[in-house]
């Protein structure tokens, strides 16, 4: 055997570090379509949204989220299309050849500054990311609508008739402000936050979760995110996923822990720090992202961009954190202390009948391993 040939089977080569990845795939055809005014390549079967974001055109969204189908609701994402009778949703239709999009003429702008307005003066919108901003990129005045409406009664909007609706005074503008409904330890359902995006209803789903808890009751502006027959969310199907949670955009779904937080005052983003890990209850291996703040953690997330998870999780995962921490909900009544009645008696050995003394053959014989004496043979 050559030296070159040995040396091939005693010294191996070293595997590669290199993470495998999938094989490419097709690439797909382009077409030509003209954005703003100028001219631009984007890929057959992609969204307005998908090219606008691709070249640093922002867009919009409140019912949009990438791991979930485009439902079109908000309509805050609505451009111009030359040809097109209506403002189309980018979030949804497709590109085309030949294609011509507006995405910020004065009908655009428009349309937005009322959803905007409309949304603003019947919502509370002060925990919707970004939505401060586009008010005033916009120049959105909601005021304009009149003060505010009384908020309902705990269950009234339920309880109207759909289709019957009066003629509203005008003296006020009419708003979906209603109690916070707390009826689990899990989290909370502040419906005076709701914009109906539907999100929620994705999430509980075909998109996710496949409970199909939830969905839209009513008609009209009595429409209403809801349980089968209004039934009390613990005698629904929900199965406390949380996944409505990790997609609500205005903080209608909320753990109970930054709700009961908030109230307090204590909650505090800023202040907080959070860590990926890994979810300890099953082998599925589900990133968590934990949020802590005093050392305690206050909520859990996990990366929309996770291959495993796509933001999603179940009740371990995503409410299992109060198991590392106690969070009791009453005080623990004083135990007395256990009596000492002095020093425990030793245990008189009993081998019982299914144990045998030390010095008693089991009843098949000598066992195997056991010296055989002399002249003997050892059973079979």
């Amino acid at each position: 055997m050559s030296t070159e040939i040995e040396r091939i089977y005693r010294e191996p080569p070293a595997r590669s570090s290199a993470i495998p990845t999938a094989p490419a795939g097709p690439v797909p055809p382009t077409m030509e379509i003209v954005l703003d005014g100028r001219p631009v390549t984007a890929p057959a079967g992609s969204t307005i949204l998908d090219v606008c974001r691709a070249e640093g055109i922002e867009i919009p969204t409140l019912c949009y989220l990438e791991t979930l189908t485009p439902v079109n609701v908000c309509r805050i994402c609505v451009v111009e299309v030359t040809g097109s009778r209506v403002l189309v949703p980018a979030c949804s239709r497709p590109v085309e050849a030949g294609m011509e999009i507006r995405t910020a003429s004065e009908r655009v702008r428009r349309s937005r500054r009322l959803i905007l307005e409309l949304l603003g003066s019947a919502v509370d919108l002060s925990l919707a990311p970004g939505v401060a901003a586009l008010m005033a990129e916009y120049e959105a005045d909601p005021a304009r609508f009149g003060p505010p409406a009384p908020p309902a009664d705990a269950g009234a909007r339920a309880a109207r008739e759909p289709g019957h609706h009066h003629r509203p005074s005008g003296a006020a503008a009419e708003t979906v402000a209603q109690p916070v409904t707390i009826d689990n330890d899990l989290y909370v359902r502040d419906y005076a936050r709701c914009i109906l995006c539907y999100k929620c209803v994705e999430a509980c789903g075909t998109d996710a979760q496949n409970t199909f808890a939830i969905a839209v009751a009513g008609r009209g502006f009595d429409a209403r995110i809801s349980t089968e027959y209004d039934a009390p969310l613990t005698a629904s199907a929900c199965v406390y996923c949380g996944n409505c949670i990790g997609v609500c955009p205005t903080g209608a779904l909320m753990f109970r822990s930054e709700h009961e937080m908030r109230a307090a005052g204590t909650w505090d983003e800023a202040a907080q720090t959070t860590t990926d890990t890994i979810c300890p209850y099953c082998g599925v291996g589900c990133t968590l992202t934990l949020h802590v703040q005093g050392n305690e953690i206050v909520k859990v997330t996990s990366p929309m961009d996770s291959s495993v998870t796509a933001g999603h999780l179940c009740i371990k995962g995503r409410f299992g954190y109060r198991s590392v921490q106690r969070r009791p909900e009453e005080p623990r009544p004083e135990e007395p202390p256990p009596e000492h009645p002095g020093p425990e008696a030793p245990r008189p050995e009993h081998p019982g009948p299914h144990r045998l003394r030390p010095e008693e053959p089991g009843p098949q014989g000598p066992r195997p391993g056991d010296p055989v004496e002399s002249g003997g043979t050892r059973p079979a």
